[in-house]
């Protein structure tokens, strides 16, 4: 029979009771705030990333969760009988964190084989950001406790890799011209002219879609792209910053628009709103399957 642990990190947007409760194991993007370290999920909650983001000096930064930590948790899984070990992580593009859990592997396969020859680990690249990859993990947590076999969990979690898209809108430019991303000139003009980006992240990769003006038609248009990206009866998840009002007005509207409901409302974490600034709301949808 099947004993079936799942990993995956902190830019999954889980929260950390959630993940408790359903028996996800989550490890914790590193970080550093003006030249101090911390943990993601661990020295502070998002809203409270959110104050100390605005404080900062520099913008943080996020760094890789080291091969080391991926090993003791393979190593502990694999003597406490799991039989296989599913490992998703966050974007192997934006981090190393991807080569780390393949490089621990490695050396877990080479270092313990005894351990190794009674469990499978698989890991995924969810080419994706926060509930992109946060939800269909959480799902899968719920399959392992229905009794699902383990090829079936994998495919799940895969298929939503190669479907999920998230739509992205910042309501402030601040961000993007600290980290370098648009010029000083041209944030200036932009929050003159009230331009707000809508950033499309799919397959890893992640660009301005488009910008719209003034603040009350992004929610209409965010809502106009998920409709068309989403495929029928596809999940759809609401994530948000430090703004309550712009996400229930998406949720409100989208829910009106599709039929039913989102999947839930979650708060976006470090690694987005480093980038994005705290002041932006996204929505995750299961759309087309893409080949690849």
């Amino acid at each position: 029979m099947s004993k079936i642990k799942l990993i995956t990190d902190t830019t999954s947007d889980i929260p950390s009771a959630l993940a408790k409760e359903l028996g996800i194991e989550i490890k914790n993007i590193p970080i550093a705030i003006d030249g101090t370290g911390y943990l993601e999920g661990v020295d502070f909650s998002n809203e409270e990333f959110y104050e100390r983001l605005l404080a900062a000096k520099e913008i943080p930064a996020t760094s890789r969760i080291n091969c080391a930590e991926y090993l003791e948790s393979f190593t502990r899984a694999a003597a406490e009988g799991y039989t296989d070990l599913i490992c998703v992580t966050i974007n192997g593009k934006g981090s190393g964190t991807l080569e780390s859990a393949h490089l621990a592997r490695e050396q877990f396969l080479r270092d313990e084989p005894v351990l190794a020859a009674g469990m499978k680990i698989t890991i995924i690249d969810s080419k994706s950001y926060s509930l992109g990859y946060g939800y269909p993990v959480m799902e899968a947590a719920k399959m392992i406790a229905a009794g699902e076999a383990p090829g079936e969990i994998i495919a799940y979690i895969q298929d939503w890799a190669d479907s999920a898209e998230i739509f992205l809108a910042c309501y402030t430019l601040d961000f993007a011209k600290k980290s370098g991303r648009i010029s000083s000139a041209a944030a200036f003009v932009g929050e003159l002219l009230g331009l707000r980006p809508i950033i499309h992240m799919v397959d890893g990769g992640n660009n301005v879609l488009e910008k719209v003006r003034g603040d009350k038609n992004v929610v209409p248009r965010v809502c106009a792209l998920c409709q068309k990206a989403i495929a029928a009866g596809g999940e759809y998840i609401i994530v948000r910053g430090m703004l309550d009002e712009p996400a229930e007005e998406l949720s409100a509207l989208l829910e009106e628009k599709l039929g039913y409901p989102p999947k839930g409302v979650y708060t976006i974490g470090a690694s987005v709103s480093i980038n994005a600034g705290p002041r932006i709301i996204a929505v995750v949808v299961r759309g087309q399957k893409r080949p690849q």
